[in-house]
């Protein structure tokens, strides 16, 4: 029964990727953790921690137009 609420209740882990052109160069900027409303961010080696209301909230911190585009890549899914 433990089990089973510590699975229900655990959150997603994401990788924040920027990309340069046309998927030539990528490189994880963030990781995140997802719970039900809100989301945790941490970015630049842990010097940089963000309380978002969504990890898609995180994609417009990472996003730099056309110079690197910004996406989300859950683990496991």
């Amino acid at each position: 029964m433990l089990a089973e609420v510590v699975a229900d209740s655990a959150p997603r882990l994401f990788a924040v990727v920027q990309e340069v052109g046309d998927r030539e160069d990528g490189w994880v900027a963030a990781w995140g953790l997802a719970f039900e409303g809100r989301a945790e961010v941490v970015a630049g080696g842990g010097d940089v921690r963000m309380s978002l209301s969504s990890a898609e909230g995180a994609l417009r911190y990472f996003g730099r137009g056309e110079e690197a585009r910004a996406s989300l890549y859950w683990v496991g899914s």
